[in-house]
């Protein structure tokens, strides 16, 4: 069990933010864990597929670390969305005296697999190469679904952060994660490790993760972060199949890609993530958005430096109304 307390400088610091890089580690395990594979056989089939050429045996030896997993690969982002190049950057300057002596705390009082020899004798090379692995390794299994996971994780943030402005940080901690405990100021974590964490100025950094399910991570060592990582929302809605086209009705109603744009929204998403789906400019999709937010068919909310858009109550009335008669 993990015990984080919180002094009242700490509760002020509760902050969230979405890691691309945090995630496609997660992703890893599950290509590797049964358990976590089967939520996302979907995706796993294609990644297995696309990465089968990739030599990941370092990335492997480094995830399956017994007990301590080095921190460096896990890098708690400093802003709420970060680009994955960022994080690799982050990982990229990583001091080789901490490389080092992460990679050989992950595997005290055992062997040191072979394959991770030279972030021992060779740091920054060896990091070199792990960087461009993991962007190949995003490539071949990340990108194309990014858009969508994406929008699975703004949805938690902005969920969780109702949920704050609401009812506080007992409020936010109540249904994190049944393994996530919250009472006098002490978030309780269940872990296999026992520590006590001081929560100070740094405060704590949530992440929402689709692929972290079904346990929780946490970050506790300096100068990282603290850091936890908590299963998403819906995750296992995740890969069911996209809206269907919009009915004839609903396109002689409003336009092809207003009507599109509406089935589309039945969760959160941003403008950035509607063009990546649709195939549309941003400047266009703004502009259908607008339209149909005047219309009162489309709310949107701020989220940090985010603006999300969902449908409104007339709008799923409008398209449940359309579908029956296309």
């Amino acid at each position: 069990m993990i015990f984080a307390q919180f002094d009242t400088e700490a509760l002020t610091r509760v902050r969230f933010a979405i890691s691309p890089m945090i995630e496609m580690m997660a992703s890893h395990l599950a290509l590797e864990d049964p358990d976590r594979a089967a939520l996302h056989m979907p995706w796993v089939e294609q990644a297995r597929e696309r990465t089968g050429e990739l030599d990941l045996a370092a990335l492997r030896a480094l995830l399956g670390a017994p007990g301590y997993r080095p921190d460096f690969i896990n890098p708690p982002p400093s802003t709420p969305l970060v680009a994955l190049e960022d994080e690799l950057a982050t990982m990229l300057a990583t001091p080789a005296g901490q490389a080092r002596e992460e990679v050989l705390r992950s595997y005290e009082g055992g062997p040191l697999p072979e394959v991770l020899e030279p972030f021992v004798s060779r740091p920054q090379e060896a990091l070199a190469r792990l960087a461009e692995v993991l962007r190949r390794y995003w490539e071949g299994a990340m990108a194309a679904h990014w858009g969508r996971i994406r929008a699975m994780l703004e949805h938690d943030v902005l969920y969780r952060s109702r949920q704050m402005a609401d009812g506080g940080t007992h409020r936010l901690f109540a249904d994190l994660d049944p393994s996530v405990t919250w009472h006098d100021g002490t978030l309780r974590i269940d872990q296999c490790s026992d520590a006590t964490l001081e929560l100070d100025e740094r405060g704590l950094l949530l992440l929402p993760s689709v692929f972290v399910w079904p346990k929780v991570m946490i970050v506790t060592e300096p100068p990282w972060q603290p850091t936890l990582i908590y299963p998403a929302r819906g995750v296992g809605m995740l890969w069911e199949p996209q809206p269907l086209p919009p009915g004839d009705a609903l396109v002689r109603l409003i336009g092809r890609n207003r009507a599109a744009l509406l089935l589309a929204l039945d969760r959160p998403r941003s403008t950035s993530d509607l063009a990546g789906a649709l195939g549309l400019s941003n400047g266009g999709i703004s502009q259908q958005l607008s339209v149909l937010a005047d219309a009162g068919l489309v709310s949107r909310r701020r989220v940090n430096r985010y603006v999300l858009y969902l449908r409104s109550c007339d709008g799923d009335a409008l398209v449940e109304a359309s579908s029956g008669a296309s």
